[in-house]
This record gives structure tokens, sequence and C-alpha cells, in this order.
């Protein structure tokens, strides 16, 4: 008997020359025994739960994000674990920038993902493999056939040709399963926009030949890591939107895209306007729309103001914001009052 029914007097039993008012109590006591057990069978209110951590190639849209090339001993580790949802850092571990202890310690139990700088259209003269590579791999360097000229504006650097086949498998075979040993969770590709160029440029010219095999290094890196996360930087015009390699379309190979200098430090229309284009694709795998993100410089952590009117020009079309100091740089994390979980 229930605390309800007691309180009412359901206990008392009816017999003859019982009052009307001790009758009344005893229906509203029989109504109480049919209400109360339907009540009590209602399914609980289950308390709001957080959403789950990403898993296999899931980025997580509209997650903040950052960039971050220098050693990230100089970082709050667990300050940009709790911050940012996505972690770009050149994990190459000749530079000695990143453990894997702290690149476990960014990855936060699985709730982030990191992934690795990974230059495809060039080769930077400081990498290890500029000079050295194991037997049965030619270093880039070495592999002049490959060589497109120098990369104005960076003197280090070489624009290489990706449908040269000794670079591909050095990048693919060597440098990659490197950067995986390390802990990452995948690439962040850059300098693709190399098959932009044409060839009316000394800049980096490249025809259709190397073009089209900078398609299949990213199609060859996807059946080497098929369960790595692939974002790429730049590059996001129709060639590669509406390129094929390999008999399948290029853009079902990645996970996301990210382009720089989309809001800042001057407005990119034709930029935003591709990623827009990007934006209208149908879900990849396993059902999931593709991650976009911007990059945007505003010179220093201290142009607060700038950086804000940045992300909210980004968040405005679904992308994913993210604003450092400079291209060149990006050897610091500015926070921007993100707030932290």
């Amino acid at each position: 008997m229930t605390n309800h029914a007691r309180q009412i007097g359901c206990y008392a039993s009816r017999h003859r020359g019982q009052s009307p008012a001790s009758w009344l109590r005893r229906v509203a006591c029989t109504l109480l025994a049919l209400v109360i057990p339907l009540a009590s069978a209602q399914t609980p209110v289950q308390p709001h739960s957080a959403p789950n951590p990403p898993t296999g190639r899931n980025i997580g849209i509209g997650a903040p994000w950052v960039s971050y090339y220098g050693n990230v001993a100089n970082l709050d580790l667990a300050r940009v674990a709790r911050t940012f949802r996505l972690i770009d850092i050149d994990a190459d571990p000749d530079q000695g920038n990143v453990t894997p202890e702290q690149i476990a310690t960014l990855k936060a139990g699985g709730r982030n993902r990191v992934i690795s700088y990974l230059n495809l259209g060039s080769c930077e003269r400081f990498r290890a493999y500029w000079q050295h590579a194991p037997a049965g791999f030619v270093p880039c360097g070495s592999n002049a056939p490959a060589h497109l000229g120098r990369y104005n504006g960076y003197p280090n650097e070489m624009w290489m040709n990706p449908s040269n086949r000794a670079y591909r498998k050095l990048i693919v075979s060597y440098v990659a399963p490197r950067l995986i040993a390390q802990g990452v969770d995948g690439f962040y590709l850059d300098n693709l926009e190399l098959i932009e160029h044409g060839t009316s440029t000394r800049n980096g010219p490249c025809d259709a030949t190397c073009k089209q095999g900078a398609l299949d290094l990213v199609r060859e890196l996807r059946q080497a890591f098929p369960n790595k996360i692939l974002v790429m930087q730049n590059a996001t015009s129709p060639a590669t939107r509406l390129g094929h390699t390999g008999g399948v379309p290029f853009a079902s190979l990645l996970d996301g895209i990210a382009h720089e200098e989309v809001y800042a430090p001057k407005y990119d229309a034709d930029a935003e306007e591709q990623l827009r284009s990007w934006s209208q694709r149908p879900p990849g795998h396993n059902g999931r729309k593709l991650w976009i993100g911007t990059l945007d410089y505003v010179g220093g952590c201290h142009h607060m103001r700038q950086a804000n009117a940045v992300m909210a020009r980004s968040r405005a079309h679904g992308f994913s914001p993210a604003v450092s100091d400079a291209s060149a740089g990006q050897n610091v994390v500015c926070y921007w009052n993100l707030p932290r979980d």
C-alpha cells in the first residue's frame, strides 16, 4: 500500500452501514490503485550526457582546432588538450618537436584528434630525408628528376613533382609511416596547390601529368592508411574537388579540407566560394559530412578583436575557424578565450 493510499485511509474496510463519506473514500482508493502503478511505470528521464569522443576518421565538425609547428614542450599541453579538439603539429621524429608521450597527452584519452603536417607538393631542405633515406628510397635532394624549382619566398624548399614514382614511394612508404609511429591520427597535407599552378610559372610549374600524380599520391596514402585522417590544406579548386584517381573521386579520399587566409590578413572571396562548393558535397565516409576549416593570420595573439571577427565570419558558413600569428610562423598558440572543457 502506498503512502498516498494510507494518507486518505485506504486501509479501512467497508462494511454494512458505512457512511457515504466512507464509500467515496473507498472509490478514491480504487482509482489510486489504478493510477499509481501507471505513473510508476513511466520511463525515467535520462540525464544529459556529453557527446561521445570521435572515433576512426571522424574529426568533429565545428570543433575548435589549432595549427602549431613549434616544439610542444613550450606549451601548456593540458590547456591545449582542454581547448582544442583537432590539433595539427609537426611530428617529424627528426625535428624533435614532440614525443609519443606528449602526443598521448594531447589526445586526452581519445577525446582529441592529433594530426601531423605532411608536405606533399614540396620538400624542405631541413628535413633529414632531404639528404638521407634508407636503401631502396631516394632522398628529395638526390631526386633531381622530381625537382620543379625553388619555392618562391621559401629558400629552403623545393617544389617536387608528385608524378615521380621515387618521390611518391619516399612519402608513402618512408616519411608517412614514421609519423604514424609517433602516434598521430593522420596527416595534414600541404602544398598540393601545386596542381593549380599550370605550366606558365617558374614557381613550381605543373603539367597534366604532374597534376594527376598529386591526386594519385593522395590515393596511395589512403590505400596505405585506410583508417587515418586526411586533411588537405588549400588546393580547393575544381582540380581537386572534381578530380579522379584510380577510378574514384579524389574528394572521397579526404576527411577534411582547410584553407589559409580566407578572412585575414585580407578577405579572399574565391577561397570562401571554393569552400562553400565543397560544403555542398553529400556525406562521404561512414555518412559523415566533410570537415571544413579556415586558418587565418592576424599577426599575434593580442589582436583579439580581429580574431573574433574572423572566427564569426568563418562559423557563419559552417566552417571550423583557427586563427594564428603568421603563415611562416605558427610557433605560438592563441587561445582567444575559447571555452575549455
